[in-house]
C-alpha cells in the first residue's frame, strides 16, 4: 500500500497556499469515486489516503477559484485537476505550485 501527501505553494507571493480545499478520486470499474478530502493547513500541506492506496489511477482536484475568491482574487483556472498513476509501495507526493493564472506540478518525495 502507498500514502500520499500534497503541498500547495502560491508561486505569486512566494507562501504555502493554507486553507485550499481537495479532493481525491480513484478510477474504479464505474469511473472516477471519491476516496478522501481535505483542506490545506498552514503549511499548505495535507495528507491523503491514510490507510493506503492500491496500485492503480488516482485524481486530485484542487478548487482554486473558490480558494481565490475567498481573496477576493479571480484567476484563471477554477479548479486544478492532477491524474496519476500509483504502480508501486511507498510515500507519493503531489506538489501544487499555484498562481492566479498559471501551476504546475510535478511527483515529490
Amino acid at each position: 500500500m502507498s500514502t500520499l501527501s500534497t503541498h500547495v505553494l502560491d508561486t505569486a507571493r512566494g507562501r504555502p497556499a493554507e486553507g485550499l480545499d481537495l479532493e481525491l478520486f480513484g478510477r474504479g470499474g464505474e469511473g472516477w469515486q471519491s476516496l478522501a478530502g481535505g483542506r490545506t493547513n498552514a503549511d499548505g500541506r495535507v495528507a491523503l489516503a491514510p490507510g493506503g492506496l492500491s496500485p492503480g489511477r488516482y485524481r486530485l482536484v484542487f478548487q482554486t477559484g473558490a480558494w481565490y475568491a475567498g481573496r477576493g482574487e479571480r484567476c484563471f483556472y477554477p479548479e486544478v485537476s492532477v491524474d496519476f498513476e500509483v504502480a508501486d509501495a511507498g510515500h507519493h507526493h503531489v506538489p501544487l505550485l499555484l498562481s492566479p493564472f498559471g501551476y504546475s506540478t510535478y511527483r515529490g518525495s
